[in-house]
This record gives C-alpha cells, structure tokens and sequence, in this order.
C-alpha cells in the first residue's frame, strides 16, 4: 500500500456509469464529468513554522478535486491518483 508523506493525499476515483431514464448504460467519453474520489491514505500534515497542520480530510472522504492535478500510479493492479491537499475542492457531505 502507499503512505503519503507531507501533505499528500492518495484518492481513488469515482466511477460513474451514465444511464438512460430507461436504463440504458452510455458509454463514451467522459471528460466533462466532475472528478470524484474517495480518499484511501492521508500524509501527516504540512509543516508550517515548526507546527505540523492535520489534515482536513480523512480516509473515506468523498471528494472533489482539480483536473489535471494528480499524479496516477498503479500499485498491485490497483489504479491510485496522489494529490496535493491543496487541490481538493470540496468534500462531499452525503
């Protein structure tokens, strides 16, 4: 498994079939869909003046994050995106 260091966060992404209203499953291009994760792994925190920052968010957090922002790996036939903390957007309350 992977431990982030710092302020990193391991995400894996939502995946999100489109369907029909009758149920009918699209395929295509999904390039204009929001980015969704959930979060696996979370750094210690930043350090900033001497002081470690914890992270806002937590293992199993659903999240938003920013396009083009990740750093995508495969470990154990498991795709995993690594992220900076910072470019999380928002996390989705459910």
């Amino acid at each position: 498994m992977l431990k982030p260091l710092h302020e990193n966060v391991i995400l894996k992404k939502e995946t999100k079939e489109k369907k029909t209203a009758s149920g009918i499953i699209l395929t295509g291009d999904n390039k204009d869909t929001p980015d969704f994760a959930t979060v696996i792994e979370v750094g210690e925190g930043l350090l900033v003046d001497g002081k470690r920052q914890t992270s806002k968010v937590k293992p199993g957090d659903k999240v938003v994050y920013k396009k083009y922002s990740t750093t995508e790996v495969k470990v154990d036939d498991e795709e995993y995106m690594i992220i900076s903390e910072k470019d999380i957007l928002a996390i989705i309350k459910e």
